[in-house]
């Protein structure tokens, strides 16, 4: 394959620990900065929320990019075709800077992801109950890999007063820049719930406390500096990946696709990846619809909160009906996380009442009250499936507080840090369904 060169300016807003206001602060550079510069969003890692929060702002998708997923040269590809037709691509990071596999390994972090794509990184700081101990935690971070990418810092929850004080110490002794800071306020926050971030259709006015929020950072946050940096970075160079060019000719399909209040937990990537291996993608929701779409060949039902909608669910009869009817007729169908929950004959909600779910499977999703498996993971089927053959590895991410009382059997999964196993997905059939998250461009076989 030829080999692509593409300019792309670009940044990576990171932190020196989770909590630190990445999400916020990117969303506010992003409305920013793409009021005049088109502009690409994307997300370090397997999170599916955050990217719903760029989408909000900048009204396109964004991508994830996962270094644990995908090798360097299909990331850079993945990066530079998420980014086509933009003069800027701001990407998220992950947790702290440096946290990735295991929490020990650099696979999947913010910094693996910028060395590999030479992304210049603006590292936020948490400045709150600090002054000069912030030159020690950057210099840290600088300090600790000698081929990381910061470039500059932003001092966040940090007064005007102490930024000035400590902006040319940061600049003369860490020779790194001072990008700007952002004190304490009360336009924006995101509050959290336990599978991270509340969804953007959950809070009050949005946008319009984006907009607010990014007339504060125009006037604390030094713009020019950060388009200057990110011009800076060197050109993507990557091929397209090989292994997809045996698939593209592909019958086409039509896949019904779930997607509502409920289910909403998709990777960008994997629908687009879809589409190109010649699949219509048709959009229905189990919420609000009567029933599935006409004239479909497969089913795709994806993650999200299901549990927050349980008695919507169960009220639309219909939808259960249809899909019941689908999926033990034989109509081929993956479904993940939350998608494998409606599949069960009952559901919990938030408070424990039991609902009827789809019935396709015999078990019951029950919440745990507590974080019952996270992570990335290698899965091996034990048997053919709709992904399929025996044999076959995937790469997953799990994350979830809710369980099934008859969990499958047809893959083996193995903690990708670690030597732990435990039997993961049902297969009946042309029936895939689990807990495990599946990035199709680590697996497009798979796809």
């Amino acid at each position: 394959m030829d080999e692509i060169r593409r300019h792309l300016p670009r940044l990576m807003i990171a932190a020196a620990k989770s909590g630190s206001g990445k999400t916020m602060i990117t969303c506010g550079l992003l409305h920013a900065l793409s009021s005049r510069i088109r502009t690409a969003a994307f997300k370090c890692g397997p999170d599916y929320i955050d990217p719903m929060f760029h989408q909000t702002v900048l009204g396109v998708p964004s991508r994830n990019l996962d270094t644990f997923f995908t090798d360097e040269n299909t990331t850079r590809y993945l990066m530079a075709e998420g980014s086509a037709g933009c003069g800027l691509a701001i990407a998220e990071g992950v947790m702290g800077y440096y946290d990735g596999l295991g929490g020990t390994r650099p696979e999947g972090s913010s910094y693996d992801l910028s060395v590999k794509t030479q992304t210049p990184v603006v590292l936020i700081i948490d400045g709150k109950g600090a002054s000069l101990s912030i030159l020690a935690q950057i210099k840290g971070f600088l300090d600790f890999r000698p081929d990381q990418q910061i470039r500059a810092v932003i001092l966040n929850r940090t007064s005007k007063g102490v930024y000035e004080r400590l902006a040319p110490l940061i600049e003369s002794e860490l020779k790194i820049r001072a990008a700007g800071y952002v004190p304490e306020t009360r336009t924006i926050s995101f509050p959290g719930r336990y599978l991270g971030l509340v969804t953007p259709d959950e809070l009050t006015d949005l946008k319009g406390r984006i907009d607010a929020f990014a007339e504060e950072l125009i006037s604390a946050i030094d713009m020019p500096l950060l388009e200057e940096i990110a011009e800076s970075a060197p050109p993507l160079i990557f091929t397209a990946p090989a292994d997809l060019l045996p698939l593209q000719e592909r019958q086409d399909v039509r896949i019904g696709v779930a997607r509502d209040e409920a289910f909403c937990f998709y990777y960008e990537d994997n629908l687009r990846l879809l589409e190109k291996l010649g699949a219509g993608l048709v959009y229905f929701s189990p919420l609000h619809d009567a029933k599935l779409p006409e004239g479909i060949h497969g089913l795709y039902i994806g993650g999200g909160y299901p549990e927050l909608h349980a008695g919507q669910l169960e009220e639309n009869a219909g939808m259960r009906a249809s899909v019941y009817s689908a999926v033990t007729g034989g109509m081929p169908c993956i479904a993940e996380c939350g998608g494998y929950m409606y599949l069960q004959q009952e559901m919990a909600d938030e408070q424990g009442t039991m609902h009827q779910a789809a019935g396709v499977l015999e078990g019951k999703a029950v919440p745990k009250g507590r974080l019952v498996r996270f992570g990335y993971q290698v899965l091996t089927a034990d048997e053919p499936s709709v992904l399929g053959p025996a044999g076959m590895q995937l790469k997953a991410h799990e994350f979830h507080y809710y369980d099934v009382t008859d969990p499958g059997t047809g893959f083996t999964a193995q903690k990708a840090a670690g030597s732990s196993f435990w039997p993961a997905i049902t297969v009946r059939g042309s029936l895939a369904a689990g807990f495990p998250h599946l990035y199709f461009y680590a697996n497009p076989a798979a796809a």
